[in-house]
């Protein structure tokens, strides 16, 4: 039985997610350039132990987007008091945090702010303050330069020209950033440019850069920021593949999650929960077995 897709107000806007399943509540926050879709190999097989909830992030897929300047509606702080405003109206008190990439921030930042509801987090490829400005030094250019392009202003209009044109530069990341540069099937590559050719979902997934860019400078100024460790069972699964978050940049782990597990997977990229999902399924519902 497929997910079901429903929209809830939270924190002043229409959250787009869908559900499937019962027991312990997982809820799955996606990167970019993703929407809810990335976790279908995901959430069905797991709903017969879990109830799962996948949201379109503030800004992506059939979530609503704000008419507001980025750094006023895109931030990180918008997107924790979303996914708070979100979990609340569906009545979620305690659940689990899985994220991939940008969603791994966001995830991080909630776990701070929200310990007592997170019972665990499970990253993908993540994103966290010990990568440093590591990944934004002037040798990474050739994997970084996107996080620049996707803040001009006339980015999404030249990217949503016409169905190629946005075919080219997101096809680009899900073989690029992949293992293999056919992991998406062609079902899901329509899929992914249907979702980025609707109106404002280009720039609603843009606005997280525009938004964090002041953040991002002062990595590149500052380094790795120093901040108390967020104590609450993790696990970490890195695609040895990606090319962009790098494996080795797990090497910090432990000076920001007290308890946190961390493995890799040899024959995965950036989206190690889409590439490889059978194995993704198994850790997920290890990890959070244990923990509850």
């Amino acid at each position: 039985m497929p997910p079901v897709h429903s929209k809830v107000s939270a924190n002043g806007i229409d959250v787009h997610y869908v559900r499937e399943g019962s027991g312990l509540p997982l809820v799955f926050l996606h990167g970019w350039p993703e929407f809810w879709r990335t976790w279908r190999r995901n959430l069905t097989p797991l709903s017969e132990s879990y109830d799962v909830v996948a949201p379109d992030l503030r800004g992506f897929g059939a979530t609503e987007k704000p008419d507001l300047p980025a750094e006023e509606g895109y931030t990180v702080a918008d997107h924790v008091a979303d996914l708070r405003a979100l979990t609340t109206a569906l009545d979620l008190d305690e659940f689990g945090l899985v994220s991939h990439d940008l969603g791994a921030l966001v995830a991080q930042q909630f776990a701070r702010e929200y310990p007592e509801s997170v019972t665990g987090l499970f990253f993908f490829d993540c994103p966290y303050p010990g990568i440093g400005d590591r990944w934004l030094r002037a040798d990474r250019l050739g994997e970084i330069w996107y996080q620049s392009f996707n803040q001009q202003p006339w980015a999404a209009d030249l990217v949503g020209a016409s169905r190629e044109t946005c075919e080219t530069y997101i096809g680009h990341f899900l073989s690029h950033w992949a293992g293999d540069p056919d992991a998406f099937d062609r079902e899901d590559r329509d899929a992914w440019i249907d979702n980025f050719m609707r109106e404002g979902n280009l720039q609603g997934g843009f606005n997280w850069y525009v938004a964090a860019d002041d953040a991002r400078k002062r990595l590149m100024r500052e380094g790795a920021p120093s901040l108390p460790t967020i104590d609450i069972p993790t696990r970490v699964l890195w695609g040895e593949l990606d090319p962009v978050l790098r494996v080795e940049w797990a090497d910090r782990l432990d000076e920001y999650f007290s308890d946190c597990e961390f493995d890799s997977l040899p024959d995965a990229g950036h989206f190690a929960h889409y590439e490889r999902p059978e194995r993704a399924n198994e850790e997920i519902d290890a990890f959070f077995s244990s923990v509850t």
